[in-house]
């Protein structure tokens, strides 16, 4: 729970900045930014960890400078874990996003730019709004992606008690250990409570927003 919800309050933000990019902007390498975004979904993610391992590792390319610089560790830590779940989650964040302010009216950001709103204020009071169910949505499946998430986690930060073990390593680990099928069961249905019933507030929340988005 807790790499979960780190991974989406610090990749939503993220995810909605480069959402917004994406569908309002027009710049050179747009389409491999996009295909790089979604990397993750196509890649196993034993190869995303070990790619993770590699830059922020602590001889990586990135992470040999931050230990040195700041005694900063990623891999093995659960901090590591958290950047594992974001990257893998990170695709699922951005496209509903993107999608939904794609779908945003235009002649509505044109009236308001009329009336004389700025860009920032038109983004803010007119697209951000109508644009709530996408967030909602790519808040939930990032948090879902990131609770279920084992393979480029156990690559990057190992499976380690109290650490680096989440809710998927350790059905992992009880199911490798004789007499673990009673624990590997219950943390199952707690995964399958949990994911359920994201899902449920995903769709309440989404209804409601659409609700309010259209003066209902």
């Amino acid at each position: 729970m807790q790499v979960a919800i780190c991974s989406v309050l610090v990749g939503l933000p993220l995810a909605l900045v480069v959402a917004s990019a994406l569908a309002r902007c027009r710049f050179p390498g747009k389409a491999l930014v996009d295909a790089l975004i979604h990397l993750p979904l196509v890649v196993p993610p034993v190869v995303t960890g070990y790619l993770l391992l590699l830059v922020l590792g602590r001889r990586g390319l990135l992470g040999a400078w931050l230990y040195e610089q700041f005694d900063i560790v990623f891999a093995f830590r659960w901090t590591g874990a958290v950047i594992a779940a974001l990257v893998m989650s990170f695709p699922l964040m951005v496209r509903p996003i993107r999608l939904s302010i794609e779908n945003v009216d235009r002649r509505l950001e044109d009236a308001a730019r009329t009336l004389g709103a700025s860009p920032a204020r038109v983004y803010l009071s007119v697209t951000l709004p109508l644009a709530v169910p996408g967030i909602v949505v790519a808040a939930i499946l990032g948090f879902a992606r990131s609770l279920g998430e084992f393979g480029a986690t156990i690559t990057f930060v190992g499976n380690i008690p109290g650490e680096t073990r989440t809710l998927s390593s350790a059905i992992y680990t009880f199911m490798q250990t004789p007499e673990g099928d009673t624990s590997a069961l219950n943390l199952t249905i707690v995964s399958l409570g949990i994911s359920l019933l994201a899902l449920l507030v995903s769709e309440y929340c989404t209804r409601r927003a659409q609700a309010v988005a259209h003066g209902i």
